[in-house]
């Protein structure tokens, strides 16, 4: 088995994505936790609307994962590595 589909059994759900599925570009970090993302269409939305989106097919690229009772988004591995959620940019919501 390779590194990618090693990944991919931690996941615990692969949503298929939408057509028009937006993709997460950007992290919202607070004392270094993510608690939420920025989408492809600039808007944000909080790590739990992201959870969910994805659950309904609204953010292509990842997977739902948990730890203990949290859910939280993965990178899908596709052999590019500019794309993990771990490698984008941290931003901050515009008030």
């Amino acid at each position: 088995m390779n590194g990618q589909e090693l990944v991919k059994q931690t996941l615990d759900q692969i949503p298929r994505a939408n057509a028009n599925a937006k993709r997460i570009v950007g992290l919202v970090k607070k004392s270094g936790k993510i608690t939420g993302y920025q989408l492809s269409d600039n808007t944000f939305v909080e790590k739990q609307q992201a959870v969910n989106m994805a659950k309904q097919g609204q953010i292509a690229g990842v997977g739902i994962a948990h730890r203990k009772d949290t859910e939280y988004l993965k990178s899908i591995p596709d052999g590019s590595e500019n794309n993990n959620l771990g490698n984008l940019p941290s931003v901050s919501p515009q008030s």
